[in-house]
């Protein structure tokens, strides 16, 4: 968890306006999740911080590509991403019940760590069915696995029922 510190912002010192941070996004990020989905990644993750008199505006920007398995064909390719996100940090005086869509931060807090932000963002925005763009036109496609279910699915689409089914035909 010691590389997530460089994903921690210290605001106490900043002016009131807006201030960007850069960060790269790489294996070694995905490392420190110790289930995480993303094993591999090539991301640029730009962050506006924008200081108020009672909040922190954050504005994420992810760009990149991600190592994904296609669920088709299983092969690895590369899934592009691009993340557009918002978080609202609030200045409290005593602790309140964190919302689950504004961060609290009390007086003792001096910095902000945007490392979960950054890994729930990327996990949220990955497809729930990872298929390459373009199935079977890609260099990284596996074709032999791609031909194998195409003849699998042809021998399935003949017309014949299952005989085991015919005693259902007689129910009304």
């Amino acid at each position: 968890m010691k590389s997530l510190r460089n994903y921690s912002i210290p605001f106490t010192g900043l002016k009131l306006g807006k201030h960007q941070f850069e960060y790269e996004i790489g294996d070694a990020f995905f490392d420190e999740f110790e289930y995480s989905l993303v094993k591999k990644a090539n991301l640029k993750c730009l962050v506006e911080l924008e200081k108020q008199e009672t909040m922190l505006i954050l504005t994420f920007d992810i760009k990149g590509t991600i190592d994904a398995n296609c669920d088709r064909c299983l092969a690895q390719y590369p899934q592009q991403v691009d993340i557009h996100e918002q978080q609202i940090a609030k200045f409290s005086e005593e602790d309140m019940d964190a919302d689950e869509e504004i961060i609290i931060l009390t007086k003792n807090d001096h910095e902000i760590n945007i490392a979960g932000l950054i890994y729930e963002y990327i996990n949220v925005a990955l497809p729930f069915i990872t298929v390459c763009d373009d199935e079977g036109n890609t260099p990284y496609c596996d074709k032999e696995m791609l031909e194998s279910l195409n003849k699998l699915s042809a021998n399935n689409n003949n017309n014949e029922a299952d005989p085991r089914w015919d005693a259902l035909k007689n129910i009304k």
